[in-house]
């Protein structure tokens, strides 16, 4: 049952009962609170898994004949709400989706207060022919009590079944599942820190080790290519002076150099320039093309990395390692991916791909797969690697 977007109708006479002039029979309020309170000691174990319970708990609660969660989402075209958890007669129609403002769940979160409906089938189009729902007691669902998520509800078999005390046991449910939502959402922020903090140290460590290696690569490079100790420390100096800036976009904190470098072409030139060869006429090493692409501060930190990581390698094993190799990076926009190519040219035939993937092969693949959610493809050709990178522009955004 999939929401369709369709004029709305005058839909008043489905709310036109009020809840609270039904009266309200004894219950067994220990019983409620119970349950309550049971339930609010699991939420401590397995956030994450409570919701399903709730739904069965509003039904045996309730005496309804069926019980679920509508949580707001946004598609393409317009908001609606899915269908989560679903128990009872409606339970086929797990996963379907109603229209925001065409529905029972968006007048009950625009009230912001709990509402029933009439036969509601009679109204909204896009429920399915021979449903039978005399009554739907809906209250609204908010993380932390300010951030709408959606509705939970209830269906009765008859007409004059719900009452005000029904709407008040359904609504603290409601404050109990946006809680342990609350909860499961900060568990897994933290979870996802931990992970990314754990990166980062091993990246650093890794980059150190590295970081040796390429300043002495960049010594016996720049002996190569001067005549003097004057003209040696100048140029060792101007590369050193590159590497740090190329290190300075890969701290956790955002520095000056990060800040400039919003433009995709000036990163790359930056990131890149330690590992430049030799000064050879007509060979510079590295060659970019493509459109002027701008990076958020948030994006810097993961290309940097990547692009460092691929100049590195280049450098000790790969195009790079004699004077007459090459990269040239191209990159275009295909609908709403960037697509990255780095193609290697270098003086040794490679054989094989490598037998094992190192840290440095990880970390690339992490960061693209993970942070921004892209693909990465690597073609070990005989004359050089080839590495195709696509992005989507929404995530180089941020």
């Amino acid at each position: 049952m999939e929401a369709v977007k369709v004029p709305t109708p005058d839909v008043s006479a489905v709310y036109t009962v009020d809840l609270s002039e039904r009266p309200v029979p004894r219950g067994d309020a220990a019983q409620e609170k119970a349950a309550l309170l049971q339930l609010a000691g699991r939420m401590h174990d397995a956030p994450g898994e409570m919701l399903p319970k709730f739904v069965e708990l509003a039904m045996e609660l309730t005496g309804a004949i069926s019980a679920g969660v509508s949580l707001l989402e946004q598609t393409e075209s317009f908001p609606v709400f899915r269908w989560h958890n679903l128990k009872g007669i409606l339970s086929p129609f797990n996963g379907a989706t109603t229209p925001r403002d065409y529905s029972p769940c968006g007048i009950t979160l625009d009230r912001s207060a709990p509402t029933l409906a009439i036969h509601p089938e009679r109204v909204y189009n896009w429920i399915p022919a021979g449903l039978s729902l005399p009554e739907v007691l809906l209250v609204p669902l908010y993380m932390g009590r300010t951030e709408p998520l959606g509705t939970l509800w209830v269906v009765a078999n008859r007409i004059g079944y719900f009452h005000c005390g029904h709407g008040a046991t359904l609504q603290e449910l409601a404050d109990f599942i946006g809680i342990a939502l609350k909860v499961a959402r900060s568990e897994q922020e933290l979870q996802q820190a931990l992970e990314q903090q754990e990166l980062l140290t091993r990246e650093m460590s890794h980059r150190l080790k590295n970081l040796f290696a390429i300043v002495d690569g960049i010594i016996r490079i720049s002996a190569r290519s001067t005549d003097s100790k004057d003209d040696l420390v100048a140029l060792l100096s101007g590369r050193l002076h590159a590497l740090a800036a190329a290190h300075s976009l890969v701290k956790p904190s955002f520095s000056d150099v990060q800040g400039a470098a919003s433009n995709l072409a000036d990163l790359m030139g930056i990131v890149i320039e330690p590992h430049k060869p030799a000064a050879i006429p007509g060979k510079s090493g590295f060659s970019l093309e493509g459109p002027t692409i701008l990076c958020g501060e948030q994006s810097v930190n993961g290309l940097a990395l990547v692009f460092h990581e691929l100049a590195t390698n280049a450098a000790k094993y790969g195009a790079l390692c004699g004077d007459n190799g090459r990269v040239d990076i191209v990159w275009q926009i295909n609908g709403d991916d960037l697509s990255i190519t780095w193609n290697e040219e270098g003086e040794r035939e490679i054989s094989s791909p490598p037998a094992s993937k190192g840290f440095g092969s990880t970390l690339v693949e992490a960061t693209v797969i993970r942070q921004f959610g892209g693909t990465l493809n690597y073609d070990w050709r005989p004359t050089g690697l080839s590495v195709n990178i696509i992005l989507p522009l929404s995530r180089l955004a941020q």
